[in-house]
């Protein structure tokens, strides 16, 4: 479906400077601390007290230069608006490697090194280079040695899931700008802290939709402090080493403040808390034996979803988006968009993986064909186009937002949000050990 056009590309600054106030633009140009343009590498992130610091044998890693097709925006420069779909000046913008994959194409093996998985037979996406292997296998060293070490994070016999997961590669994947392995450790260890409280306390191991609101709670204050009296704080305090899960937070939240300005850190706890709030939606629904209406369960996974992930992709780029900045309601809409999309990958390429689980697990294939009464294939069909729907109309917010805001941290963050939309569907796609797809073509 064709996206609107926009006007001619023109300059666009003093209509943006009169919405949002020229004192903001200047302000915020002013304030984006990219970090390679102003020092020329990153600086040394600090290590929380009490954790390891790397192996003096470590392998030196070096953050590789960005490509030469990825110049860094000029504040002046103004971008045309979408054509067609809404993707042409959107990877104008982002510079990638490939042109999508045309709608009707047939599943292919991934080419992009390794040979590993097959592309769901017209999802709309970018292919992307196979991960730099020296970061991945840094990166999972690293995060390797903080679950066992640091956080105690799971027994033995897990071991083969956690490397079967492959995490290092996903973020290595996801973050492309990274300055390097202690930014990129950033977003691990979010991701696996992240993962073992929807295992321990939701799903696979252990979990339950019972007693989940006192669980995520206690779990949260992990990430956003308890401020209480002298007589009640150590208690408090003790209780973040009572399960993996929240020893996870704890470690992986300590790491990323000492990192972050304030406005990032408290924008992840804020979208934190929306992800719990779709947890425990799902859980009322189980508690229940309910599915929701379509519309409704799409609800539910703007909330449940990836959002925490691209929100930090400055972060973990060495740079800050300015708090005003980020919130405004375009980029709001451009991240939910990017997290409602890359949601609904993990429903499609996880579906057969949730099938053969016990219990029921909803997800977005399986509500069409109950609530909207058509087979398994023409749900998980229609749950492609809702995907590609969805996408569409996140590359042609982000490109509008370009165009209108020509700020070098917004567009270096619409970069990096598009770059982790590209990574996450990379990793679905080629992680064999979790996924493989229906026999529905």
């Amino acid at each position: 479906m064709p996206a609107p056009e926009l006007p001619p590309p023109q300059s666009s600054l003093p209509e943006a400077a009169s919405r949002f106030g020229a004192h903001v633009l200047a302000e915020a140009s002013a304030r984006a601390r990219d970090i390679r343009a102003t020092t020329g590498g990153p600086p040394g992130l600090p290590v929380p007290s009490g954790a390891a610091a790397p192996a003096p044998d470590s392998p030196p890693v070096t953050a590789p230069a960005p490509p030469a097709a990825i110049p860094a925006p000029s504040a002046g420069r103004v971008l045309g608006g979408p054509t067609g779909l809404g993707t042409a000046s959107l990877r104008t913008l982002l510079r990638r490697d490939g042109p999508p994959a045309p709608a009707g194409a047939a599943p292919d093996a991934c080419g992009e090194g390794g040979g590993q998985g097959k592309v769901i037979p017209g999802l709309y996406h970018h292919p992307v280079p196979e991960p730099d292997p020296v970061r991945v296998e840094e990166v999972s060293r690293r995060i390797k040695t903080w679950a066992l070490d640091e956080v105690a994070l799971y027994p033995e016999d897990w071991e083969e899931q956690f490397d079967g997961f492959s995490v290092g590669r996903y973020m290595v994947g996801c973050h492309p700008d990274a300055p390097g392995i202690d930014h990129l450790m950033l977003a691990t260890r979010l991701m696996v802290a992240e993962n073992a409280v929807d295992d321990c306390y939701c799903e696979d191991h252990g979990g339950s939709p019972d007693g989940l609101g006192e669980r995520l709670l206690l779990a949260h204050t992990a990430l956003d402090a308890l401020h209480t009296t002298a007589e009640y704080r150590p208690q408090w305090a003790k209780s973040l080493q009572a399960d993996a899960p929240r020893r996870a937070y704890r470690s992986a939240m300590e790491y990323f403040v000492r990192a972050a300005g304030p406005s990032q850190a408290d924008r992840l706890r804020h979208d934190m808390a929306r992800l719990h709030m779709g947890y425990l939606a799902e859980a009322a629904w189980a508690q229940m034996d309910h599915v929701p209406e379509v519309w409704e369960y799409l609800a539910m996974r703007q909330f449940n979803n990836f959002r925490p992930c691209p929100t930090i992709t400055d972060t973990v780029g060495g740079y800050e988006l300015p708090a005003d900045l980020h919130a405004l309601p375009a980029m709001q809409e451009v991240i939910a968009l990017a997290g409602n999309a890359t949601t609904i990958v993990n429903d499609l390429y996880s579906y057969t993986k949730e099938l053969n689980a016990p219990g029921k697990h909803l997800n977005l294939p399986v509500v069409i064909s109950e609530r909207e009464g058509v087979s398994d294939r023409e749900a998980y069909l229609k749950s492609v186009e809702i995907h590609n729907e969805l996408m569409h109309d996140f590359e042609t917010a982000a490109a509008s937002l370009a165009a209108e805001t020509p700020v070098p941290s917004v567009q270096r963050f619409l970069r990096g949000v598009a770059a982790w939309v590209d990574g996450n569907h990379h990793w679905h796609q080629s992680n064999t050990y979790r996924y493989s797809l229906p026999d529905f073509w």
